[in-house]
């Protein structure tokens, strides 16, 4: 009896949820959570630095108007915090402009290592039209779930059960979480869980979002560290 008392102890203070369903991971308690951090204030890059390619003027493609970060897609590069991080909760509510053939494309990118360059040593979660959720291993980054595939080959959707992609339609807001943590990293697109890697060679580094033809916009960048 008191084995079960004690076990029952424990799930009470598991600050993850246990689920017994399929498997899938559940988001941090509340109680997992530090105190959460704006990484973009609504009104100027402070804090962030950029890279694009052949050192072209960031300004050229990076804004801030009416709160919003706006993104021209062109030409390739990123932006990125200036402070490495670990072991957190991300979430950022972005928006497609528009896109076009060979225009539809973005990404979150963690675990950033230097040099800066296109592309960084890094995990991307997946920004393409219709394919959010996608994770690429960039540069020699590796994971359990990518051995073995080129870097050009993404870990796809846990599963491709879902009839529909997780995105809303172009002009509506979505919202992308991540959760990184302890050499794993899991996606989620506006609440439904799309993937995982595991094993990674990363579990430390900067984070950005990537200009990589399509035209988008970002409200908010959520930094939220884990306790466990």
């Amino acid at each position: 009896m008191k084995l079960f008392a004690l076990f029952f102890g424990l799930l009470a203070c598991c600050p993850f949820p246990i689920s017994a369903q399929d498997g899938d991971p559940d988001y941090p308690s509340a109680r997992a959570r530090e105190l959460s951090v704006p990484l973009f204030n609504g009104q100027d890059f402070t804090g962030f630095t950029f890279f694009m390619k052949d050192h072209a003027d960031p300004a050229q493609t990076w804004s801030v108007t009416n709160g919003l970060i706006h993104c021209t897609g062109k030409p390739t590069g990123y932006l990125r915090t200036t402070q490495v991080r670990s072991n957190y909760f991300l979430t950022v509510e972005w928006r497609f402009v528009k896109v076009a053939p060979k225009a539809d494309n973005g990404g979150i990118l963690v675990h950033i290592q230097a040099p800066d360059q296109v592309w960084p040593q890094c995990v991307q979660v997946q920004g393409k039209h219709t394919r959010q959720g996608d994770i690429f291993l960039m540069a020699g980054a590796e994971a359990k779930e990518h051995r073995g595939k080129d870097a050009n080959t993404p870990v796809p959707f846990r599963s491709e059960l879902i009839a529909q992609p997780a995105e809303k339609p172009v002009g509506e807001w979505n919202k992308c979480e991540v959760i990184c943590l302890h050499g794993k990293v899991e996606t989620f697109i506006n609440g439904k869980f799309l993937n995982e890697v595991t094993e990674c060679t990363l579990d430390a580094g900067y984070l950005g979002l990537q200009s990589e033809g399509a035209e988008f916009e970002v409200r908010s960048i959520i930094f939220s560290p884990l306790k466990y």
